[in-house]
């Protein structure tokens, strides 16, 4: 399993907690995708993929599939980036939906279907419907991701879409604050950076 810290939830849609799965929390570059393992997790913590679905699959498959499709969630994650890079700050028009063909190509291979399932809360009858999918391959994985990329740009106003003004992060956020006036991924990280910064010089120039 991977070594590093855990995985950085911090974005307010599952779409963008996808594209912050690399970042620079501190110092150094650290990417929550790095391999196998790491995807496993990564989906595990961000509760993508049921935890029996994941340890079937870290069975049933060799390690070299799963890095091919660490590989494929890499290169998708940095094709929606620059999706989200050029559109955000702005609201997404019709037009754009042709830009998002590898997404929408991602989505036609979905085995996903509705059962019906005894029901966990109180209810007028004991059943309830479940959507869930066959996961045929290692390639399944990625459609969960596809699932929260559609949903961001299906119920997300990409005018809302922010990336952190911390110097060296590339943490990007849904803002939702009052007046829209959120600047950073997190104040217990870049905002408390941010004002020790701004002590510093106040301190020097006095």
């Amino acid at each position: 399993m991977p070594s590093h810290s855990p995985a950085i939830l911090i974005a307010g849609s599952r779409g963008l907690d996808f594209l912050n799965s690399i970042a620079t929390p501190v110092d150094i570059v650290v990417d929550w995708i790095d391999g196998g393992p790491g995807l496993l997790s990564w989906l595990a913590q961000a509760e993508l993929v049921p935890t029996e679905v994941l340890n079937a699959l870290r069975k049933q498959v060799l390690p070299g599939e799963l890095d091919n499709v660490a590989d494929q969630a890499r290169k998708l994650r940095e094709w929606f980036r620059g999706f989200v890079h050029e559109h955000r700050g702005k609201s997404l028009e019709a037009a754009h939906l042709r830009e998002l063909q590898p997404l929408i190509r991602l989505l036609e291979r979905d085995e996903a279907f509705l059962r019906i399932a005894p029901s966990q809360r109180k209810r007028k009858t004991p059943f309830e419907l479940q959507r869930t999918r066959r996961w045929r391959t290692p390639e399944s994985l990625l459609l969960p991701i596809g699932e929260a990329l559609v949903e961001l740009v299906c119920t997300t106003d990409f005018a809302d879409v922010k990336a952190c003004e911390g110097h060296v992060c590339t943490l990007l956020f849904i803002d939702r604050a009052r007046g829209k006036a959120r600047r950073w991924c997190s104040m217990a990280i870049c905002g408390n950076r941010a004002k020790q910064a701004a002590h510093r010089l106040r301190t020097r120039d006095s």
